[in-house]
């Protein structure tokens, strides 16, 4: 018999066996989790009221889930404004809703934390319920990972398909081993970019964890708050966030640092776990003709390279990146829809996109930047 409750906070006693569960993604672990709450980032006062349910049996924490409930759509990479135009159009409210996700982190991983697919789908179905208990207009799980999507699909939610641009280590000894399996002109426009940011005498480093000093670190943050100024907004994390991060899980946080003339112009900021870099937030002072592209992706895989990771997730969206070695990856997202009606109309619109996203990706796969013998 399972006991399953639902929860304001996980209790910190809690930590070890949820990140037992979470696996070795750094971005579903307790302390990401927890530093995202406790610096105000993720707060009922911006728009995302944290709930957890927590399965327990015999007392031992077996499964658990991170839901919120949120008043808005914002930093969830998952677009679902035109639903929301929709019921607002038919005098119905969409806000709130009920979400499970990673807190501004377009990253796959564990959206059902459980030892067993009955505790997956134990907690797939305790989330429908919870749903309607608050009487929301819907419950979305964002980025699920192969299993919680199995459970999640069990359970009846509807499922959404998106792309990413993730790079593989296809045994790469080196990167030139890595730049001779791309096409000709692939690999002449990064080496192109490469020796235009060498010429400019820009070097780089490569800091991880305790090699973070504090004034990389604000520096960094400089460079994150510009880049979101620059297309007039305002960052999502703080820089206490980063901070609390850099102290309770330090080897998770990879820095890119660029540097000209012995002071630093551009950085990047990865997270680590497991065999994968996870491409984060990017920021620089000054122009460099290929500094943008060199910060963000060439020196991350070639840390892959040097230190044996198998993948690197660049992010949302971007095809350009393919340019730089990364392919299309599928991605998913489950949904359910309170309303009747609406859940038809919404399942319709799937089966449409689903057609529409397998001929893009269709289409993306026909210009891989590898040679055609390559295996990736």
């Amino acid at each position: 018999m399972f006991e399953i409750s639902l929860v304001n906070f996980l209790d910190a006693s809690d930590a070890a066996g949820w990140n037992l569960l979470a696996g070795s993604n750094p971005t579903t672990k307790y302390e990401f989790i927890q530093a995202l709450h406790d610096t105000g980032c993720a707060s009922p006062k911006t728009g995302w009221t944290p709930h957890f349910l927590v399965l327990r049996e015999d007392a031992r924490l077996v499964g658990g889930m991170l839901l919120y409930l949120k008043s808005h759509s914002r930093g969830e990479y998952v677009f679902d404004h035109g639903w929301a135009e929709a019921f607002h159009r038919h005098g119905m409210r969409y806000y709130p809703k009920l979400l499970s996700s990673i807190p501004f982190t377009p990253v796959t991983g564990a959206r059902l934390l459980g030892q067993t697919p009955a505790h997956r789908e134990t907690l797939a179905r305790a989330a429908i319920q919870v749903a309607k208990e608050m009487d929301v207009s819907s419950l979305h799980v964002l980025y699920p990972d192969d299993a919680s999507k199995a459970a999640l699909v069990e359970a009846g939610y509807l499922i959404r398909e998106g792309v990413q641009f993730h790079w593989s280590n296809q045994g790469f000894e080196s990167v030139d081993d890595f730049l001779g399996s791309l096409k000709h002109e692939k690999r002449k426009k990064l080496r192109q970019d490469s020796r235009r940011v060498a010429e400019a005498g820009v070097t780089f480093e490569h800091l991880r964890g305790a090699h973070i000093s504090t004034d990389v670190l604000r520096f960094f943050y400089e460079c994150y708050a510009r880049t979101y100024e620059a297309h007039f907004s305002s960052p999502y994390l703080t820089f206490q966030f980063f901070e609390r991060i850099l102290r309770d899980a330090p080897d998770d946080m990879l820095i890119v640092l660029a540097s000209k003339d012995g002071r630093p112009i551009a950085t990047a900021l990865n997270l680590v776990g497991g065999d994968t870099v996870y491409g984060r937030y990017w920021g620089s002072t000054e122009f460099v003709s290929g500094l943008h592209f060199e910060t963000c992706y060439f020196q991350s895989i070639k840390y892959c390279i040097d230190h044996g990771f198998q993948r690197f997730e660049g992010g949302a969206q971007g095809e350009h990146k393919m340019a730089r070695g990364l392919t299309p990856i599928k991605t998913w997202s489950a949904h359910w829809i309170a309303n009747q009606s609406f859940a038809d109309a919404i399942a319709d619109f799937l089966d449409r996109e689903t057609v529409a996203i397998e001929c893009y990706a269709d289409s993306l796969e026909s210009r891989s930047p590898f040679k055609q013998d390559d295996p990736a």
